[in-house]
């Protein structure tokens, strides 16, 4: 006894770090405003949009775009066409984007097609103030283009990371829920970070930036989570990743389990990586420098996912309940408070439909679907292959 409670009062205090940073953080998105200063140019833009076997749904992609209100003449639209062994590249030209197709099985990855595209394809992007790179099945919101134009319009924004939301959130209770996630994830956690530090995370999907840098710079971040990996890149380059809520994409988000699994497992056992790889350089940048962007990037990489927080929550509050007392059962009652503010926060900021509140009753279901998935991580082979996965609209066999 005389040594689990000092290690329970530790894991507490240890724990209310992060609890302390997401309360920090949401009241500081509270505070975000997007730069708008300048009037909008109208920028040349280029969307740039790496595809594995899209065939399906790269022309839906497109036509939003050209939906866009947003000058045509103003807008190239350009495909890398990666590996495919579908009609990706015929049905994206036949929809009427420059499409350019590369093969090269040692190499897969979307970060390898986008560094390969960037360097092997400069004359493409002859003329361009801008290029925004988004998925293959994502529809862009109608003033995206206008949006992303305005961002650029405004004197020393060279990065640019839009709000990607899901488009089907109606479609169950997994869509629901990440449609609450994203909500805070993609918006409470980029806004208030910017609040805070001035930059703020690429999300991988909506970004967008100045053509001169992006060529510059191609993209040499080749792992599942590449975008994760370009913000600090550029983040040691004293380069900004600015936030335009309002430039907006949405993804369609699967709802059966398996397909959900795989995609999940991926992406966080490539984040997990990245923690052991980035954490220990951004603290001696910060400790050096003193510049508060790093220690802000260190805790948004630090802070464990929502998920697993909420399960070190409920073991610590188990053994503080038994162990402990006083003001020690008062900072574990704050935790939980802190995490009903931060995911009530996220759907305020956002202005999330009725179903998405409905569905957040099912989040213990979610928890308890991914604790599976943490202990596969901890045991299954790492790889960084860019695997496709399968949307919701494409059909599929019923689960048993």
């Amino acid at each position: 006894m005389q040594i689990i409670v000092p290690t329970v009062t530790l894991l507490v205090i240890l724990l209310s770090l992060p609890a302390a940073y997401l309360f920090i953080v949401t009241v500081a998105a509270y505070l975000f405003r997007k730069e708008a200063l300048a009037a909008n140019r109208i920028l040349e833009i280029g969307v740039l949009i790496p595809a594995h076997n899209e065939e399906a749904g790269i022309v839906g992609t497109i036509e939003s775009i050209h939906a866009s209100d947003y000058p045509a003449e103003n807008v190239k639209i350009f495909v890398i066409a990666d590996n495919c062994d579908d009609t990706t590249a015929e049905v994206a030209r036949n929809a009427g984007a420059t499409v350019v197709e590369r093969f090269d099985l040692e190499n897969r990855g979307k970060g390898q097609a986008l560094d390969w595209f960037l360097r092997k394809h400069k004359e493409l992007n002859h003329g361009l103030d801008v290029i925004t790179i988004i998925d293959a099945d994502v529809r862009v919101d109608r003033n995206y283009l206008r949006e992303v134009s305005l961002s650029f319009s405004q004197p020393g924004i060279q990065a640019l990371q839009g709000y990607n939301g899901v488009s089907n959130p109606e479609a169950g209770w997994r869509p629901g829920l990440l449609d609450a996630a994203f909500n805070v994830f993609n918006h409470l956690r980029m806004a208030g970070p910017f609040q805070l530090s001035g930059t703020c995370a690429l999300k991988g999907n909506g970004m967008a930036f100045d053509r001169f840098l992006i060529e510059e710079t191609g993209w040499p971040c080749h792992s599942i989570v590449e975008d994760m990996e370009f913000s600090f890149l550029l983040l040691m380059n004293e380069i900004s990743v600015h936030y335009n809520p309002d430039a907006i994409v949405r993804s369609e988000m699967v709802t059966s389990g398996k397909n959900a699994s795989s995609q999940r497992s991926r992406w966080e056992s490539g984040r997990f990586k990245l923690v052991s790889q980035m954490a220990l350089p951004l603290l001696r940048l910060f400790f050096s420098t003193g510049q508060i962007r790093y220690l802000i990037a260190f805790a948004e990489l630090a802070v464990p996912p929502l998920t697993l927080l909420v399960l070190l929550f409920a073991v610590a509050s188990l053994l503080a309940l038994t162990l402990l007392h006083g003001a020690w059962l008062q900072i574990v009652a704050a935790w939980w408070a802190i995490l009903l503010f931060y995911v009530v926060s996220g759907q305020i900021q956002r202005h999330a439909g009725l179903h998405t509140w409905r569905v957040l009753i099912a989040a213990p279901l979610y928890i308890l679907w991914k604790i599976p998935l943490y202990l596969a991580m901890a045991i299954r082979k790492k790889s960084d292959a860019w695997v496709r996965t399968k949307r919701e609209s494409e059909a599929s066999e019923p689960e048993a």
